[in-house]
């Protein structure tokens, strides 16, 4: 996916639950972020030294280990920031026993650089963009759940993480986890956006608003 800013998006599944991660970048400045790195450091990181890709920021839908389980290798190779809502803190420190309850061995969570705000804004410099994404807090996955959201592609972008899905939602049954919160979260939050809305879920395929408005089980 990309525009005439030369903005790009890649979106691919990634480690041992096929997170979808996402590269947002410039092909002219090289500079990107990478929303939710999961927990396969070593097959991300060569996807982005083939590209040359200067990283700058790991943003993060949540604090589950899938997407997030090694950015703290990620921040420490390429000097890159990271982003976490307060809300899922305890759940970033408790990476360790998330990692052993499936099974995983994960490193130490690096220091958060940036607790996550609502309705904070990135920047991505492609030579003439500032604010590129916008956080919405969208609790009820996980208590610090977001979702980042741009209007500077050829269609409006919602970065959903575990909140939204084609043709459902985030479970809500660990820790943390709300379910009336999750359904207020989406419908005053997510699907007031504009209908031609795309989303890429943290999971499996990508949607759009229309569709979750019109056919979604857990919404209509």
């Amino acid at each position: 996916m990309k525009n005439h800013h030369s903005l790009h998006i890649e979106t691919f599944p990634i480690g041992s639950y096929a997170c979808n991660c996402s590269l947002v970048y410039s092909s002219d400045t090289k500079e990107c972020i990478v929303i939710d790195p999961g927990n396969d450091f070593q097959t991300l990181f060569k996807i982005i030294e083939d590209k040359g890709l200067v990283v700058k920021q790991l943003l993060h839908t949540h604090a589950h280990f899938d997407h997030i389980g090694e950015s703290s290798l990620l921040a420490d190779k390429t000097g890159a920031s990271i982003h976490l809502h307060r809300g899922d803190q305890f759940l970033y420190e408790a990476l360790a026993q998330q990692g052993q309850f499936f099974g995983q061995e994960l490193p130490d969570p690096a220091e958060v650089d940036g607790w996550l705000e609502n309705e904070e804004t990135f920047s991505l410099d492609d030579g003439q963009l500032k604010e590129f994404l916008r956080t919405f807090h969208t609790p009820g996955h996980t208590p610090g759940s977001c979702c980042f959201y741009t209007e500077n592609l050829e269609k409006p972008l919602l970065f959903a993480g575990d909140t939204l899905f084609s043709g459902s939602i985030g479970r809500t049954d660990l820790p943390g986890g709300d379910g009336d919160l999750i359904i207020s979260s989406i419908k005053k939050r997510l699907l007031t956006l504009p209908a031609e809305t795309q989303v890429i879920t943290g999971h499996g395929p990508s949607t759009s608003i229309l569709k979750e408005k019109k056919s979604n089980p857990f919404l209509v």
